[in-house]
């Protein structure tokens, strides 16, 4: 399995992503997870990527172009992979089919997930993350049994700065002006494949898995 989700901020392309992972034993290659760890141990790239982040921006092409190129050559990606979060701009498509090309690879599909921006609102604002353990909830479809309390280790919940309404209007505006030309550059390519994000989470699951697989017939 080798993947590519692309999708607007909140369109599901992480949980997504964990099930396609878990199911057949590919790597996810989130860079939005390896950012935030970067943010979380305050590294100096961390710092950077923590100003950026809050205001809706995305990082400089280079950076992003180098963690993935890292990730998809450990051992654990031989066996398949998803694309979370990347590429973003028409430049990190071009680099990353120079990366497979240099690897022996190439992409089986690309899965573009569709949502409206007032569904991706809700979901977005409603988060909180534990500031113990990580674990995420929403107030509307996963509320905690204590509200602002993490059940699994008690610690404070909080709202990430990027989950707020100003600053996700602000990133869905970047994806509109930056991330949505993919869709037409992987539509030219013959790898493109759309769905509708909108619905129950195995529902959606169900669609990327057919449409991997019209891909691979």
């Amino acid at each position: 399995m080798r993947v590519l989700l692309l999708g607007p901020p909140g369109a599901g392309k992480g949980t997504q992503a964990d099930r396609l992972t878990a199911a057949f034993g590919a790597c996810q290659v989130s860079t939005g997870d390896i950012l935030r760890k970067a943010v979380e141990d305050k590294t100096p790239l961390g710092q950077k990527a923590a100003a950026i982040m809050a205001k809706g921006e995305l990082v400089p092409d280079a950076l992003m172009i180098d963690l993935v190129a890292e990730r998809l050559r450990r051992e654990d990606c031989r066996r398949g992979f998803v694309l979370d979060g990347f590429p973003r701009t028409l430049e990190q498509a071009q680099a990353l089919e120079g990366i497979l090309k240099a690897m022996g690879s190439e992409l089986d599909c690309v899965v573009s997930i569709r949502v409206p921006e007032a569904a991706i609102v809700e979901r977005l604002e409603g988060r909180r993350s534990c500031r113990g353990c990580g674990v995420l909830y929403h107030r509307v479809f996963h509320p905690p049994a204590r509200d602002g309390v993490c059940d699994r280790c008690q610690g404070t919940l909080y709202q990430r700065e990027d989950d707020r309404v100003e600053t996700i209007r602000a990133r869905l505006r970047v994806y509109e002006e930056r991330t949505a030309p993919l869709i037409q550059y992987y539509r030219d390519r013959g790898l493109l494949k759309e769905i509708d994000g909108v619905g129950d989470v195995d529902e959606i699951q169900s669609r990327i898995r057919r449409a991997w697989g019209e891909a691979r017939a």
